[in-house]
């Protein structure tokens, strides 16, 4: 076991697919002699040359239209998109091509392309700098989405991702960057070609177990999911955390045997309210669980707004408090009238 912040976790990760896998490619802008901007890359050039670890043009269409030919050649691309609001540039591409080509080949064709994204807000950055785009993504039939909350997950899930033949996009919550954990680098189904046979770690895993409401998130919320618990428990409210890991597939199996004991359901997310994940969490789980409901399910997300100046930002990210009070509502509680309530 050893101790690494989640982004050097990732670096990890890369090295070792870089270094079982000779058909493993890293691109991206300035991720090779920079190291990406976020330095997630750091020194991967300098190990496996820059024919492995390719620095490209600022053109985000041409990254992917590259990638997917170099994946229908065989090699396995990890695509580094520099930040979240930059992937639209790409959005034809991912979704025109590389989601459709398996399908539209009848199967023939497979495309094993990773596209990891830094995603979301918290560091006091502008628009196209603090995006949540996961939503079109999930949307997107053909894709694996994935995110990570912890230094193991960022380590095993990305190397089970450029293992795996389907396309998979990757979210980093890139304000958990310098977040530390234990990683466990066996910790991966068994390393070097097995890895490629091993069961797609998707699977939603239960942080915490609770009674009294259960609390689904992802990401850069988990910490705040599990400092939710805590404050809760205080409160005598005993709050299951369920960190969902996959967005596309959901496993709803582990949501629902969750929400069948507790009867309530809270789903936290930094992407807009409307058409969010967690309105297709709650409508799943609803129509899965209805006569165990105690209460109607709770969103607590990010506004349906532009993403606002730095200045604004902390009233756009889910907080602690606006998820305790996303567990009042649930319980019934009186609390403080919604965003939307109070500008109707």
């Amino acid at each position: 076991m050893t101790t690494l912040t989640l982004g050097k976790a990732l670096n990890a990760g890369l090295r070792r697919s870089l270094s079982d896998d000779d058909k493993v490619v890293v691109m991206g802008e300035d991720i090779g002699r920079l190291g990406g901007v976020y330095r997630i890359t750091d020194g991967l050039q300098a190990e496996f040359g820059p024919r492995r670890v390719i620095d490209t043009p600022l053109a985000e269409s041409a990254i992917l239209g590259t990638a997917i030919g170099l994946a229908y050649r065989g090699f396995r691309p990890v695509v580094e998109i520099q930040f979240d609001g930059f992937v639209y540039v790409a959005f034809d591409q991912i979704v025109s091509q590389l989601a459709k080509m398996h399908a539209r080949t009848n199967g023939a064709v497979k495309l094993p392309l990773t596209i990891r994204i830094p995603v979301g807000g918290g560091l006091g950055a502008a628009e196209h700098h603090s995006e949540s785009p996961e939503a079109y993504f999930v949307h997107t039939a053909g894709l694996r989405v994935v995110t990570v909350a912890t230094p193991q997950d960022a380590f095993t899930v990305l190397r089970q991702a450029i293992a795996c033949d389907d396309p998979v996009v990757f979210f980093e919550p890139k304000r958990r960057y310098h977040l530390k954990g234990e990683v466990d680098a066996g910790a991966d189904g068994g390393g070097g070609p097995e890895l490629a046979t091993a069961p797609f770690m998707g699977d939603a895993r239960v942080l915490t177990t609770g009674s009294d409401v259960t609390l689904v998130t992802f990401g850069s919320l988990v910490p705040t999911a599990l400092d939710a618990a805590v404050a809760a428990a205080d409160e005598g409210v005993s709050v299951e955390v369920v960190d969902l890991r996959s967005l596309s597939p959901v496993d709803h199996a582990t949501v629902e045997a969750s929400v069948r004991r507790t009867g309530r359901l809270v789903v936290v997310h930094e992407g807009p309210r409307q058409a969010g994940v967690g309105a297709e969490i709650a409508a799943e789980i609803t129509e899965r669980c209805f006569h165990h409901l105690e209460a109607a399910p709770v969103r607590v997300t990010g506004h349906d707004v532009p993403y606002p100046p730095a200045k604004l930002e902390q009233h756009q990210v889910p907080d602690l408090d606006r998820i305790l009070d996303g567990v009042d509502r649930v319980l019934g509680r009186v609390s403080a009238p919604t965003f939307e309530e109070a500008n109707r």
